[in-house]
């Protein structure tokens, strides 16, 4: 080993996940990208260059793949000093017309990925008493909106994962970390409202990777549990 930090990012794709990659790998970290389309992750790396980055495929609902990819980075990286759960799903509906099948679907990826990424890299963590683990959420983890319920309920049990673990683990030297995005993040789809709001008013991916990293780096002495994340633009 190369003594090292070692960080894996599950759920990395064109916006926040491929940012998070980039910073961890200008920190000199050791990153395992994780996706569960292994092409397009592998075509995402390429384009920007990071170099020496280990690519798995998983789907983060299966348990099986989830501990495959720890058991992998183990033995090529060793053990993460911090885990990133970014994966989500979202269908949009009405409550009165949800597919059950999507429901089931949005709230296994979002949350109950959460609980098999978050168990496996705890499993680890304590064994030596260290390390990170943070959540992506959203403005849906507080308050579910209209057409929202297949993103709301997942990320209110995301959240609440990660309060227990940050309770049950935070004593045993394991940093739980839970962030809030209230807002868009930055991406071809939503940049022409740029135009609308003014500059700064998208969550840039680079910020919000950079918050991550300091969330890793905090002294133990003043943990931070829970951040909420916004554009200046962006009522709450």
């Amino acid at each position: 080993m190369t003594g090292r930090e070692t960080a894996i990012i599950f759920g990395v794709g064109p916006g926040l996940g491929r940012a998070l990659v980039q910073r961890f790998v200008n920190e000199n970290m050791q990153v395992a990208a994780v996706a569960r389309d292994d092409a397009k992750l592998n075509s995402l790396i390429k384009s920007e260059g990071s170099h020496g980055v280990r690519l798995y495929a998983a789907d983060v609902s299966n348990s099986e793949d989830v501990l495959r990819v720890f058991d992998s980075v183990d033995h090529d990286l060793g053990v993460p000093d911090v885990v990133v759960f970014n994966a989500g799903a979202f269908q949009k509906a009405n409550v009165v017309d949800i597919d059950p099948a999507d429901f089931e679907r949005c709230w296994r990826i979002g949350c109950l990925g959460g609980l098999l990424v978050g168990q496996a890299a705890a499993r680890r963590m304590v064994k030596r008493g260290r390390g990170t683990i943070i959540f992506t959420g959203a403005t849906a983890a507080l308050r579910g909106s209209a057409g929202f319920a297949n993103l709301a309920v997942p990320k209110f049990g995301l959240r609440a994962l990660a309060q227990s673990m940050a309770r049950e683990l935070g004593p045993q030297g394991l940093h739980i970390g839970f962030v809030i995005l209230d807002g868009q993040i930055e991406s071809d789809r939503y940049r022409h409202l740029i135009n609308v709001r003014g500059e700064d008013s998208l969550l840039a991916p680079d910020a919000i990777a950079e918050l991550y990293l300091q969330l890793h780096r905090q002294p133990r002495s003043a943990w931070s549990q829970e951040i909420d994340v916004r554009p200046w633009s962006e009522k709450f």
